[in-house]
């Protein structure tokens, strides 16, 4: 294993290598992530602001009474919003917010899959912990001297911020994308819940991987064959009907979501 990285096991004994994200790189994904929360706390809080002044008020009239009530309302959406900005982005969007995405990282479960639901929900609200005593002071001291640069948070969760290692460059178009674009076929016409394809881990990466990669070189019968198999083994996942559909439909299907499944799984290994 290289300096600086981590090799992780996955459940289906396959080994991948990757490179834990350090203080700087999340400390900087971190502070996009606050200016985004801060401009949308602010603008909440103009507009709340103008909605109860009267006559201050751009539409010239008292649209809320001020009260506590309300204010204790905004407060608490306010507390949502900030908490809820990380929770729902890294669990929908691949395990990251705005600011990973800029900066290339991503969350991920120890054993190489992707964020579930608990593991995301308890990163996240052991924030409150990492914060303390301000400014993610205890977060910053946990990452600098964790091995695997890990937080309170992502301690407790089992999860671990990696980079995401891409090839750079302009390389050969392969065989397999050659065929989607002479098909038309793109990553918009697979019409797959974000939630289902979160169902598939790395078993299922390999399966779809290979398939795409013997694709052209299967004779037509033995093509429809694995076609078939491995439709049965994950549009159930998907929740996607296999009824009445060509071999032709079967395959457009999972070279989308090979397309799909290749921008979180494919890494520069």
């Amino acid at each position: 294993m290289q300096e600086g990285q981590v090799d992780i096991k996955t459940p289906e004994y396959v080994s991948l290598q990757f490179q834990p994200a350090g203080l700087g790189s999340r400390a900087a994904a971190l502070m996009m992530d606050q200016i985004i929360l801060s401009i949308l706390n602010i603008l909440i809080v103009v507009i709340l602001f103008f909605a109860t002044t009267g006559n201050n008020s751009p539409f010239g009239f008292y649209l809320f009474e001020l009260n506590s009530t309300l204010w204790g309302v905004a407060i608490v959406a306010l507390f949502v919003l900030n908490w809820g900005y990380f929770f729902a982005l890294e669990y929908f969007w691949g395990g990251k917010t705005l600011g990973k995405r800029l900066l290339g990282i991503r969350v991920m479960q120890e054993n190489g899959h992707s964020v579930t639901l608990l593991s995301c929900f308890i990163r996240n609200l052991l924030r409150i912990i990492d914060m303390l005593p301000a400014s993610y002071f205890l977060g910053m001291i946990m990452i600098f001297l964790h091995s695997k640069h890990k937080r309170v948070g992502d301690i407790v969760a089992g999860t671990i911020v990696v980079h995401e290692r891409r090839v750079k460059g302009k390389r050969k178009e392969k065989a397999i994308e050659k065929e989607m674009r002479n098909r038309g076929l793109r990553k918009e016409d697979l019409s797959v819940e974000a939630w289902a394809l979160k169902q598939l881990g790395t078993k299922e990466w390999s399966l779809v991987k290979t398939y795409a990669n013997r694709f052209s070189q299967l004779p037509r019968s033995e093509r429809n064959q694995l076609s078939k198999k491995l439709a049965d083994i994950l549009f159930p996942k998907l929740g996607l009907n296999m009824e009445g559909k060509t071999y032709n439909e079967l395959e457009d299907t999972l070279l989308l979501l090979y397309l799909e499944m290749r921008d979180e799984w494919e890494y520069e290994l």
